[in-house]
């Protein structure tokens, strides 16, 4: 079963109405060359990751997940698995780059089921996001965890740029996890020097925000990646109706494993989540993947 309450919320939501009024372009949807899909692979392997504990992590030694990745150099790990998902930072020499790792959701725990749920849209928190415009607002939920890691995430990110000879970080995460990193992927350059680049990979991420946030997140500019597979219906959530929207950078994986680049926030097109996925065509047992072979679990 999938590691997530999100099925769950479908059912709580089958009463609401699919029907959406969009301007997105339907077209410009384009398969991703196989070079670029091989390209993401490490990067799953790393958000597959994230799901083991930090004792695991911090010794680098938590199975098939860390052995995909055998030159990683860990710095440190952190989270509860409860309130605070697990998380952990190292250093990647074969790609050059600083990885930062979050776990998505347990349904073995209390807490995160609920946060999921906590779905009121809150301001950014002035500390970690200063000077974000009142009228970005995100999930509670999901700004309230990744407020409780920021401070040792931010710790290890400066620790592993200040001993390893490259300004390049690429945060992942898978679900919960994929939410969590997308926030910490626009915390992280406000903390940052300004010639560190930070870069984002999520993995069936649900709606993060409200559409000022997914319009700001496009403004910055970043290297945003999110991919989904096939029916799942965690990106579908929270509802549009719920005034969420998604930021772009969706690579979507169709039934026939064709990858796809969809353009836009929430692209209406049947290849892509958002019209792909609504209350009567679903399948919760994809959350987890295949991602190019890849099945995200510890």
């Amino acid at each position: 079963m999938a590691r997530s309450s999100w099925f769950t919320f479908v059912v709580a939501l089958s009463s609401i109405s699919i029907g959406h009024t969009l301007t997105i372009r339907q077209d410009a949807i384009t398969p991703l060359p196989s070079a670029e899909i091989a390209a993401f692979k490490p990067y799953t392997w790393y958000a597959s990751t994230a799901y083991c504990h930090p004792s695991s992590t911090k010794a680098w030694n938590c199975g098939k997940n860390c052995d995909a990745n055998p030159t990683f150099v860990p710095v440190d790990s952190g989270g509860d698995g409860n309130e605070t998902q697990f998380w952990y930072v190292g250093y990647d020499p074969t790609l050059n780059v600083v990885i930062v790792g979050h776990e998505g959701t347990d349904v073995t725990e209390t807490a995160p089921p609920l946060i999921d749920m906590d779905t009121s849209l809150v301001p950014l928190e002035a500390k970690l996001f200063p000077g974000a415009d009142p009228s970005v607002r995100v999930h509670e939920g999901f700004a309230g965890t990744q407020s409780r890691s920021a401070p040792g995430v931010i710790a290890a990110v400066e620790e592993a740029l200040s001993f390893h000879p490259t300004r390049n970080v690429t945060v992942v995460g898978h679900s919960l996890g994929a939410a969590i990193a997308l926030l910490d992927a626009v915390s992280l350059p406000l903390h940052l020097p300004p010639d560190v680049y930070v870069r984002y990979i999520g993995y069936a991420s649900p709606r993060v925000g409200n559409q000022a946030w997914a319009n700001w997140v496009d403004s910055l500019r970043m290297d945003i990646t999110r991919i989904n597979n096939k029916e799942d219906p965690v990106p579908a959530l929270p509802p549009m109706e719920f005034l969420y929207h998604h930021v772009g950078g969706e690579n979507h994986i169709r039934d026939d494993d064709v990858w796809v680049s969809c353009p836009g926030q929430d692209n209406p097109s049947d290849q892509c989540s958002t019209g792909a996925v609504n209350i009567f065509r679903f399948n919760a047992t994809q959350h987890l993947g295949p991602y190019d072979g890849v099945t995200i679990h510890c």
